[in-house]
């Protein structure tokens, strides 16, 4: 806020670099733990990889439970989130009218970058996956599980 009365209410972007990393950083945590609530893969693939026939049932129910108590949990989550920032969102413009612009620019630069960065984590490792795969020599091996390893911490 004093930043913006300093510059007179003029935008500056190399200022602001700095606040939208640290935003997309704390995002992309949140991120993390959303989708461990919301995501069911090792769920089913527990049940798919059931051989023992005698304990189906008892194990699909406590699979069917497991996910049902992640469904509900993910969404009361989500929705409480989405509520206290609406709720904070809307005391701070109430309070700072002349700083709407400000969200609104800063929001958009945010939504942008989230839809930007993640073409460019995903590509380094299927970058190094394809010389591992055009690669002549030994080290093909090597560079494969490099991009994997790699694909391991971005995802």
């Amino acid at each position: 806020m004093h930043k913006i009365y300093i510059d007179e209410g003029e935008f500056d972007f190399i200022y602001q670099i700095p606040i939208i990393i640290y935003s997309s950083l704390i995002s992309g945590a949140i991120n993390t733990i959303i989708k461990y609530f919301a995501l069911t893969e090792s769920l089913v693939l527990e049940f798919k990889n059931q051989i023992i026939i005698k304990k189906f049932d008892i194990i699909t129910k406590n699979i069917h439970r497991k996910i049902k108590s992640r469904f509900i949990l993910f969404f009361v989550i989500s929705f409480l989130i989405l509520l206290f920032f609406m709720y904070y969102i809307t005391c701070f413009c109430g309070v700072y009218i002349n700083t709407q612009i400000h969200l609104i620019k800063d929001s958009v630069i945010s939504f942008a970058l989230s839809l930007i960065y993640p073409f460019g984590l995903f590509l380094i490792p299927g970058i190094f996956r394809i010389c591992s795969l055009n690669s002549k020599d030994k080290n093909h091996e090597c560079l494969y599980r490099f991009s994997m390893l790699i694909e391991y911490f971005v995802a």
